[in-house]
């Protein structure tokens, strides 16, 4: 009986050496592919000839240039700003946009801070638009819109609203929520780049959803009792 259990013992123990020399042997292959790889793209960079050189500079400098050329289009149609419009102005302010937040709003705490919030976006992501509506000057278009609680954003783009962003719930439901989870959302929507800045932490973590409510279904929205501080009941 002893005898079998020390080789079984021993059995064990040839086992987890192998299976320990297999993946050193996994390891070392795959390091040296890497390494293979590094060393292949050094020579490449190494070996280019001057003509080469050059094209990569100046695929490069075009690059830039068409950037530049873009942000330079976005500011002259006042992105890179967080500005008030009146409703008569809408339209034309969202004529040929790609993508516009357009913020609903009255004169109250909770507009106030995603006021604040828009406006550090709107510096940072000049690839849209952000634009400020008070609801109770605009009657058609909050009609048009379905927009019944403030603050509202109506997420546009190319000229349709796709999405909306219906007070905090989907920011936490606080008003002391950080901009990165308005930022999140927003990307979410499609409605600005998406930054690794605004990326969940930990891989098993969720940021915010797009709503369920957006332009093709708005009249079937139903309120519901988290809903009960409506400005337009």
């Amino acid at each position: 009986e002893r005898e079998r259990e020390r080789e079984r013992e021993s059995g064990a123990v040839t086992m987890n050496q192998l299976i320990q020399s297999q993946l050193e042997s996994n390891l070392l292959n795959i390091a040296n592919t890497i390494e293979q790889s590094l060393d292949d793209e050094m020579h490449r960079l190494q070996n280019m000839g001057e003509e080469d050189l050059d094209r990569v500079r100046e695929q490069r400098l075009a690059a830039l240039k068409k950037q530049q050329k873009k942000r330079q289009e976005w500011m002259r149609k006042g992105h890179g700003e967080y500005r008030e419009v009146e409703e008569k102005e809408f339209f034309n302010e969202m004529k040929g946009e790609d993508r516009m937040v357009c913020h609903f709003y009255r004169n109250n705490w909770p507009c106030e801070v995603m006021d604040k919030h828009l406006k550090l976006l709107s510096m940072k992501h000049l690839e849209t638009k952000f634009v400020k509506l008070n609801a109770e000057k605009a009657p058609f278009l909050t009609d048009r819109l379905k927009i019944w609680m403030l603050p509202t954003l109506a997420l546009i783009k190319n000229e349709k609203t796709t999405d909306y962003v219906v007070g905090f719930d989907e920011l936490g439901g606080v008003d002391d929520f950080q901009t990165e989870s308005l930022a999140m959302r927003l990307a979410a929507g499609g409605i600005i780049f998406e930054s690794d800045d605004y990326k969940p932490a930990g891989a098993g973590s969720q940021g915010p959803q797009r709503s369920i409510r957006s332009s093709s279904d708005y009249r079937s929205y139903k309120k519901t009792e988290s809903d009960e501080d409506s400005d337009f009941d």
